[in-house]
């Protein structure tokens, strides 16, 4: 397993264990399964394992802290997050420690090298989301994150809870680029890595996502990438194996995917390994976030990462496939 920095955190394995495979949230599978998964990622160098309270209502940390009963080994790496979405900003202090002590306590920690705003930092009054009932649980405005969440992570810091902080950059785009241009950036951002740009049921806005700008934006900040959602939540797989609805942008963007699938067919390959390969490729990205559930669909991402990145030939037909 190739390793190397995420940011400024260094030694960093190329793939991260997710925790929504092991949660339960990409289809199920058994607890004793999920921990076999995290042990054996972990022996295969897996060091960097990326949790939420949200993957399974507590399930993956709760997996976590089975898997390693408290014994973490010395180069292992735990992330975790919260979802603050649009509380005073006085209370949420209180919230995001009341989640890490939660979060810690599942997993058996007392300390985690990354927390995350889990969730969407927005412009401060913008009400233009295609999830308006969603979006006062999801989303913090600019100036509760820069006046209170940023202070509260970097308190985080000082009292050594934490050692780096990250959010997720897959808001309004406006949003995204403005938190890594800001004088308190964070450590650490999580961007959508696939070869659709596409963040499925992520999306909040109409506006085409360009995820790859930011990527670049962080690169040249000197912020970690984490990319997520390498297989597009299931559409750049051969088949969804959970029940999706027929409208949803998963549907859409498995229907956009089928000539990448005939690539995938003809090159004696899975959609879901080229689709990785793919991720690794992308420029900027430190490490490729896993949501496999089983020890069979993680051997298959230990083979995507163990080959070399894709030359910029299979690259440009990839894209040409899809667009």
């Amino acid at each position: 397993m190739q390793t190397g920095p995420l940011g400024q955190i260094k030694n960093v394995s190329r793939l991260s264990l997710g925790g929504g495979g092991i949660g339960q949230v990409w289809g199920s599978t058994s607890r004793d399964e999920a921990i076999a998964t995290v042990t054996e990622a972990y022996e295969k160098g897996i060091n960097l394992f990326d949790m939420a309270p949200m993957y399974g209502d507590g399930e993956a940390e709760t997996v976590m802290g089975l898997a390693f009963a408290g014994a973490y080994p010395d180069d292992l790496k735990v992330t975790t997050k919260c979802l603050v979405g649009g509380v005073d900003g006085q209370t949420i202090d209180q919230k995001l420690r009341q989640s890490l002590d939660e979060s810690c306590h599942r997993m058996k920690k007392d300390y985690v090298d990354v927390f995350i705003l889990h969730g969407y930092v927005i412009p401060d009054g913008w009400r233009e989301s295609l999830r308006p009932k969603a979006l006062p649980h999801i989303a913090v405005e600019w100036s509760n994150y820069q006046d209170y969440v940023i202070a509260t992570f970097e308190a985080l810091k000082a009292e050594g809870r934490i050692g780096a902080w990250g959010i997720t950059a897959a808001s309004v785009q406006s949003a995204n680029l403005m938190a890594l241009e800001a004088s308190h950036k964070p450590d650490v951002v999580q961007c959508i890595a696939n070869l659709l740009d596409s963040p499925g049921s992520m999306a909040i806005c109409d506006e085409v996502p360009d995820p790859r700008s930011v990527i670049q934006m962080a690169q040249q900040q000197g912020v970690g990438v984490m990319g997520i959602r390498a297989v597009a939540a299931g559409s750049l797989t051969d088949s969804i194996d959970r029940e999706i609805k027929a409208a949803s942008n998963e549907a859409n963007d498995f229907v956009k995917a089928a000539n990448f699938r005939r690539l995938s067919a003809t090159s004696g390959v899975s959609s879901a390994f080229l689709a990785h390969r793919y991720a690794l490729s992308m420029p900027g990205v430190d490490v490729v976030v896993l949501g496999v559930k089983d020890r069979v669909e993680l051997a298959e991402c230990l083979e995507a990462e163990a080959s070399e990145p894709l030359d910029q030939a299979t690259i440009d037909e990839i894209d040409q496939a899809v667009s």
